[in-house]
């Protein structure tokens, strides 16, 4: 049987962590969360669900993310976010697998709650992950905050059943407070990797987004939250780009 660690990066996340540790200590043999200075219970709680706590100041979540990676005690590592947790259907898939070496890699589709509904459409869903892999295969890359795992091509990655449960934003507006947060990242680390943004941009980007999230994902069978998901869907193409647009023109975010 292999042997998985479990990977947490955390700041200030005492309302979920333990929810999410204690979904990985069905299926995980270790459990490590990397901790960023947090000032409420995240700590104490972790620690009371056994998880090892070990501090690292946060320069990005790749960067974060990897260097958990780096801890981990076993071959094969499974990383969470701490606002996710493994559903009853996705924790016995993953029992099942750890009897078998026969894989280098396992995706599977997050579900994600808004406020107080389950988002089946809006480019939300069925948004697959690949969070368990062979960690000498496979590593975070991606653009900040827009985090992916990136594992050797040749390598045998499967999909298996089950959802991982994320729990996203209580209200309207932390998700456009979070919006506003994550687009001023975005827009750093694309400006850095040399993208550049234009009146055009500003303007297309945004009502491209909408008309595909809403129409083509089928975003309207998801009601009222469908709507306003969509449209602060587009609204975070648009702070995006002229938020490159004011690093162009020399100005800090």
């Amino acid at each position: 049987m292999i042997k998985v660690s479990g990977l947490i990066i955390t700041y200030n996340e005492e309302n979920n962590i333990e929810r999410c540790i204690n979904s990985m200590k069905q299926v995980c043999d270790e459990i490590i969360v990397i901790d960023s200075g947090s000032n409420d219970k995240t700590v104490e709680f972790a620690r009371r669900c056994d998880a090892e706590v070990i501090y690292n100041k946060f320069s990005g979540h790749i960067e974060q993310k990897n260097f958990a990676v780096s801890k981990a005690s076993f071959d094969y590592v499974l990383s969470l976010d701490a606002d996710e947790e493994l559903d009853d259907r996705l924790i016995k898939n993953i029992q099942a697998l750890k009897e078998s070496t026969l894989f280098d890699g396992v995706k599977f589709n997050r579900l994600t709650r808004y406020i107080d509904k389950w988002i089946y459409h809006c480019d939300w869903y069925p948004d697959t992950k690949l969070r368990l892999w062979k960690k000498e295969l496979g590593a975070w890359g991606g653009e900040n905050p827009h985090d992916i795992v990136e594992i050797n091509p040749n390598s045998k990655v499967i999909h298996i059943d089950g959802h991982l449960l994320h729990y996203s934003y209580n209200s309207i507006s932390e998700h456009i407070s979070q919006t506003n947060h994550f687009t001023t990242i975005a827009a750093k680390a694309a400006y850095k990797n040399g993208t550049r943004s234009s009146l055009f941009k500003i303007f297309s980007r945004p009502l491209l987004k909408f008309l595909k999230d809403y129409f083509l994902r089928l975003g309207f069978l998801d009601g009222k939250y469908g709507f306003i998901i969509c449209i602060i869907n587009s609204l975070s193409a648009l702070l995006k780009y002229a938020k490159i647009k004011e690093l162009q023109e020399g100005k800090d975010l």
